[in-house]
């Protein structure tokens, strides 16, 4: 039998789909730039089924590309244009299997969309802080694989520090039952660490289990303007000390952003008077009987006196609050509706020199790129800051593909004078790997090249990801 006769054995035909019409939204990533040809996409309903199929592909040395949500940024699900692999989605797996308030975590198959997650902890008074613009659509799995971080990581971390356990298939089909829903467990190497931000590359995650907090019971939003990003900065590190650490979010705005938004939505209006350089959108919870306004009015009024603070709008409702993060969540839409190619990168640096950072890049693309259009935002609680480079109403079409390149290089360049990441949370993919492979030191390279050899020795999932 060929692997395509065997698969549609294992899954059921309904479920080995091979039509161009059947196949065509799992050919392409969310924004369309990248788009590829699968040979076929197979969409098992459990961790038994994932496995058969890997061990029936692994026998044909048949490559195999994992995919959730489709939602990534660095072209790392979408199979390749050759045609030659198929594309594994996990969206059938998608059940909660246990949820335990009392203990506070929850296990989930790895096709559940964040959004469930997230609203069925609420439903049982948790909190899963995980939290990202495309929650209504990612999955778990993917954000396990990708090592996910997003809005909330300054408190609660990176999805690698919210996981507890892992079921993941191997290559070869066989299965690792690590769904431990331990908080403490010395025994041995901490093999889930392996396969958190490893891609897909060496193994498929079926289950995690996951860390909840509890609900919170206030919740207070607010959008500052402030004078630079250096002052905005310098309040971060106020509001860690006056807010009790119990500042959950913190992200930068340019202004370029909010012009970008309000210019793009129409339904989306500017909450403050007057235009300011830079805004941060603040945000403190609680689960207990704290009152958290006063603190932070406090917080306001003696950042506005002593010139921290330009203008600010606290939110009074819900309604308030989701129109504030809708600014900073949209922002990513914006930026494709406006120009479908353009730079965009998710580099970290020490916090200490982010502002600096910024302004040498400013600076730089200035100087050699006038005609281009820096859009300056992030996590900067957590060092990531988001600096995307559209073009210009001057730039030559035919020369876009080249000055982005060219900005971007001069990006990374400056992130490693400063010892930082060229990805802080997007992953490495297809699109970053030669610039990732350019400066990893010989050592880690061959750690990482040994951990796939020992794992998937035929190199036959997500083949050209990462390495």
């Amino acid at each position: 039998m060929t692997i395509l006769e065997t698969l549609a054995e294992i899954l059921g035909p309904q479920h080995l789909l091979t039509s161009e019409a059947d196949v065509r939204r799992y050919a392409q990533d969310w924004t369309g730039e990248w788009q590829g040809r699968p040979l076929a996409v197979a969409r098992p309903g459990d961790t038994a089924e994932v496995a058969s199929v890997m061990r029936a592909c692994h026998a044909a040395r048949q490559p195999i590309v994992p995919q959730g949500g489709n939602t990534g940024l660095v072209d790392g699900g979408v199979p390749s244009k050759d045609g030659g692999e198929i594309v594994l989605s996990l969206e059938r797996l998608n059940h909660i299997r246990v949820i335990d308030a009392t203990g506070f975590t929850m296990t989930v198959e790895s096709g559940c969309i964040l959004q469930t997650v997230i609203d069925r902890a609420l439903a049982e008074d948790c909190f899963f802080p995980l939290s990202l613009g495309a929650r209504g659509s990612c999955q778990i799995g993917g954000n396990v694989s990708t090592n996910a971080g997003g809005i909330n990581v300054l408190r609660w971390g990176m999805m690698r520090d919210l996981v507890l356990g892992l079921e993941v298939v191997l290559p070869d089909g066989r299965i690792w039952d690590g769904l431990s829903a331990l908080r403490k467990d010395n025994t041995g190497y901490d093999l889930k660490q392996i396969f958190i931000g490893a891609e897909g590359t060496l193994g498929i995650v079926t289950a995690v289990s996951l860390k909840l907090f509890p609900r919170p019971s206030q919740i207070q939003t607010c959008l500052l303007a402030v004078p630079s990003a250096a002052v905005a900065l310098g309040l971060f590190g106020r509001a860690r000390r006056d807010l009790c650490d119990l500042l959950s979010a913190y992200e930068l705005l340019t202004r370029p952003c909010l012009d970008l938004v309000f210019d793009t939505y129409a339904d989306i209006r500017d909450p403050l008077s007057e235009a300011a350089p830079c805004y941060v959108l603040l945000e403190t919870s609680v689960s207990g009987a704290l009152d958290l306004r006063p603190r932070l009015e406090a917080f306001l009024e003696t950042a506005m006196e002593e010139g921290l603070v330009l203008d600010g709008a606290i939110a009074e409702s819900e309604a308030q609050r989701t129109a504030f993060w809708r600014i900073r969540e949209d922002l990513v839409d914006a930026q494709y509706r406006v120009a479908p190619v353009h730079l965009r990168t998710d580099v970290s640096v020490p916090q200490a020199a982010l502002a600096e950072f910024i302004a040498e890049v400013d600076a730089a693309v200035a100087a050699q790129f006038p005609d281009m259009k820096p859009i300056v935002y992030g996590h900067v609680g957590d060092g990531n800051v988001h600096y995307n480079v559209l073009p210009g109403e001057t730039t030559p079409a035919g020369d876009l593909g080249p000055r982005l390149k060219e900005c971007e290089a001069l990006l990374f360049e400056r992130a490693a004078a400063y010892r930082g990441s060229i990805s802080a949370e997007h992953g490495i993919g297809r699109t970053k790997r030669s610039s990732f492979l350019k400066t990893l030191p010989e050592v880690e390279l061959s750690l990482m090249r040994g951990l796939k050899s020992l794992l998937d020795p035929q190199g036959l999932l997500a083949q050209g990801r990462v390495l």
